[in-house]
């Protein structure tokens, strides 16, 4: 959480407090995002000591929470579920609006004004799948290793896509490997320029970061069966 500041987590603990004994509990997410980034698919942990039952507690959260926080879906869960170590794989979607000016769609999606060459921003975006170290497109772990195992490239009209899906993330790594996609589009780089981060972690190269409010949190997997005392690389994720 960030003190003094208004959250997703603050607000749902909040919620929870009110519905439950008065005391607020931690809520936890399967994955974290920085300020400005959204998410459809977020997957959150919480402890409850009320009498409502899950179907009964989420008409009552959704009575109360405000217009922008929303829950789908309640489900009783293992007393010690968390879903960071639960997840099996993260799926983040980054959303560009290459045409004019346009303030609506540039509420959820980065505006580039240039024409996009989306062919050469998915051959580069080839580049990234497997396992890297990615110190040049993100921070806040110890070991910089993650496995990517898919980067999709679309387009739909004026809208271009980047999909990414990988078991973690470092803090930052998606807008940074999505920055460097959108200047091989424009021209300025190209697939060369993605081996070169990758194969150089001590590079002083760090690919621009894309804005915060083109990315979304668009679906977490979790593990058949998965018990939360289980540490696995999904402990690490943060964006």
């Amino acid at each position: 959480m960030n003190p003094g500041k208004r959250t997703v987590q603050g607000t749902l603990e909040d919620a929870l407090a009110r519905l439950g004994d008065g005391v607020v509990r931690r809520v936890d997410g399967a994955g974290r995002t920085d300020a400005g980034v959204h998410a459809l698919g977020q997957v959150i942990g919480f402890s409850y000591a009320g009498r409502l039952d899950a179907t009964e507690l989420g008409a009552a959260l959704a009575a109360i929470l405000p217009r922008d926080v929303t829950i789908r879906d309640i489900r009783p869960a293992p007393e010690r579920f968390n879903p960071r170590y639960a997840a099996r794989y993260r799926e983040y979607r980054y959303t560009i609006w290459n045409g004019p000016r346009s303030p609506l769609r540039e509420r959820t999606a980065n505006g580039v004004r240039e024409p996009l060459d989306t062919g050469a921003m998915a051959k580069a975006a080839s580049a990234f799948i497997g396992r890297h170290d990615y110190t040049a497109f993100g921070t806040g772990d110890r070991d910089p290793v993650r496995t990517v195992t898919a980067v999709r490239v679309g387009r739909s009209g004026r809208y271009v896509t980047v999909d990414v899906r990988a078991e973690s993330f470092l803090r930052g790594q998606v807008r940074r490997m999505v920055g460097l996609l959108v200047e091989v589009g424009l021209g300025k780089r190209d697939t060369d320029a993605v081996r070169a981060a990758l194969a150089d972690p001590g590079s002083t190269m760090k690919p621009p970061a894309a804005p915060a409010k083109g990315l979304c949190l668009r679906h977490v997997a979790l593990k058949q069966g998965s018990r939360t005392g289980e540490r696995t690389n999904g402990e690490r994720e943060q964006r």
